[in-house]
């Protein structure tokens, strides 16, 4: 009977089961990322989180549980050897499972479990956010009006300057000349001066000539 048994079975036997789980956490820790069902990952993370802590001890007796559980020598090196160093200071958590849609075939909800400390780019933003926050108490809140006294002591220490670059600006403006000469208006024709019209001298008429016959009587 199945009493009080609150675990997802898988659809599968006891030994298939557990036969599956070390297969799965296997290629979890040698390749940090798998690929697989929302059940199965939901199952694997129960399965290989436990192992993993005991890789953050690196002892003779923890090396032997962690085989009795993958049953591959290879991922157990890999365990302590790259995994145990890189999740040394997180308490928990050492997975992550990103959710990528449904199976063509079944539409089974599928996704990708990770090992979260080999995720560079979720591990840069992490770090960035990490730096960001701070924390101000009241110790921090004294220390800043302490600094802002003495600038505001020193400030009137510039004023004098200020004033005399304003005083000598006047005898500048004294020894420019007053006259400025004002530019043409845009649209206002400038003033012309009319010069005076010479008319054409008058012509000196010439005297008529005679005709040639009243010159030979003459």
């Amino acid at each position: 009977m199945r009493h009080n048994k609150n675990f997802n079975h898988l659809g599968r036997q006891s030994g298939h089961r557990k036969a599956m789980m070390a297969n799965m956490a296997t290629s979890l820790i040698i390749h940090k990322r798998i690929s697989t069902t929302v059940a199965k990952a939901k199952a694997l993370k129960r399965y290989a989180e436990p192992i993993i802590t005991r890789s953050k001890n690196d002892t003779t007796h923890n090396r032997r549980v962690a085989f009795s559980y993958l049953r591959d020598k290879n991922a157990v090196t890999e365990l302590f050897r790259m995994v145990g160093p890189a999740i040394g200071d997180r308490p928990g958590g050492y997975t992550r499972i990103l959710k990528t849609g449904f199976r063509l075939g079944d539409a089974a909800d599928m996704c990708i479990i990770e090992l979260v400390d080999f995720n560079e780019t979720y591990k840069k933003d992490d770090k960035a956010a990490a730096k960001g926050r701070t924390r101000r108490g009241r110790s921090g809140a004294k220390k800043t009006d302490g600094a802002a006294q003495p600038k505001a002591a020193s400030a009137p220490a510039v004023e004098p300057a200020v004033e005399a670059v304003t005083e000598e600006t006047p005898q500048v403006e004294a020894s420019a000349p007053e006259t400025v000469e004002t530019a043409p208006v845009a649209g206002e024709t400038p003033a012309v001066e009319e010069a005076p019209v010479e008319l054409p001298a008058a012509e000196e008429e010439a005297p008529a000539e005679l005709p040639a016959e009243e010159a030979k009587e003459e």
